[in-house]
């Protein structure tokens, strides 16, 4: 097959997004794929009568992945070095290669990649993608709206609320809640602006710079307790994974700096625990109208209550990250995993046209 490995974009997780796609990219190479990592901004200045050439260059587009920094990415200076300064989000030629491609296999995270605005685009343009569509993708990235949701259909979730930064009530009282709490953006990713405030010096200022980066909040109840996370392939749970962090909590820096975590998949649980934390991610799933595959996060505090933080319908695809660790514990290699979201995609959304047109 022909494959655009979508990455990188303007956001966040744009250096997470970059390595994930590398990961894609060299596997789907190795299983015999004609595969090219392409940065969804940057895109790829090339003459438009030879776009066919492009998936079979001889780097695959890999020059562009470099590492995952501990700090997040400086997007003003990444925006300055797009040669055509253009404000589109979508790159040269994205569009066109993207169209000539078997499927895009995305590879992005966070912002404009994960909030479900690339997958309706593609929608309207015909262009084939993996991952949830377009609706889940939205519902999942409001991290509000998971909330309410979740509070509406069972799912056991922190007691929290979203705020704008207009409301005129930010006080912890007149929201229902008492320190300590967490702030958190409410469409961010990889616990990027998150703090745990233990004072209201800390709330104050947590408010105050979390507002300088989006217009919407998550107040919640801070839950002490350990941390897991449970993919989801097509409805069903794959063995539970604990995230143990040298210090603090799963942050940023934590996630992403070598040796910094410690993962252990399967998770040192009882069984009655991780089939509760399986049927909550599944649930989960399908309340926020999700599809394919995605990754359920979670806190189990000291006495065995479970809650669901969030949803990440495009989670990270390195063969570091956590679904694929959990993949290969249920029985299923990295590559094999990377084919198996290519296979569910097609079926869940294509069928019917491959039928039409076989």
């Amino acid at each position: 097959m022909k494959i655009i490995v979508l990455a990188g974009g303007l956001c966040s997780e744009r250096d997470v997004s970059l390595v994930s796609g590398a990961g894609i990219c060299r596997t789907l190479l190795e299983k015999g794929h004609d595969a090219f990592l392409l940065d969804v901004f940057m895109g790829l200045p090339y003459e438009k009568d030879r776009l066919e050439e492009v998936f079979t260059l001889p780097d695959h587009g890999l020059h562009i992945a470099d590492r995952i920094r501990t700090e997040a990415p400086d997007l003003a200076a990444v925006r300055a070095s797009r040669p055509d300064q253009s404000d589109s989000f979508l790159g040269p030629n994205v569009i066109e290669l993207c169209r000539m491609a078997d499927i895009t296999f995305l590879g992005l995270h966070g912002g404009e990649g994960e909030n479900g605005k690339l997958q309706a685009t593609f929608d309207l343009l015909g262009i084939r993608y993996t991952g949830p569509d377009s609706l889940g993708c939205a519902i999942a990235m409001d991290k509000g709206i998971t909330k309410h949701i979740f509070q509406e259909t069972g799912v056991s979730t922190p007691k929290g609320v979203c705020i704008h930064k207009n409301k005129n009530k930010k006080a912890l009282p007149d929201l229902g809640l008492s320190l300590p709490v967490v702030v958190k953006p409410c469409s961010g990713g990889s616990s990027i602006g998150v703090y745990i405030t233990h004072t209201q010096e800390e709330y104050d200022h947590a408010l105050a710079a979390s507002f300088q980066t989006e217009d919407e909040v998550v107040i919640e109840e801070y839950i002490k307790g350990r941390e897991f996370a449970c993919g989801i392939l097509d409805g069903k749970a794959l063995p539970p994974i604990e995230i143990i962090p040298k210090t603090g909590f799963f942050d940023y820096a934590n996630k992403y700096q070598a040796g910094a975590t410690e993962e252990i998949c399967p998770a040192n649980i009882s069984e009655e625990i991780s089939l509760r934390m399986q049927e909550l991610a599944v649930r989960a799933f399908h309340v926020l109208k999700l599809n394919v595959y995605s990754r359920a996060d979670f806190l189990l505090d000291g006495e065995g209550k479970l809650y669901c933080l969030e949803v990440n319908t495009l989670p990270g695809m390195t063969e570091a990250s956590l679904l694929p660790k959990e993949a290969k514990a249920a029985g299923m290699e990295y590559g094999d995993l990377c084919e198996w979201i290519i296979q569910k995609s097609l079926e869940e959304r294509y069928a019917a046209e491959r039928t039409v047109n076989p």
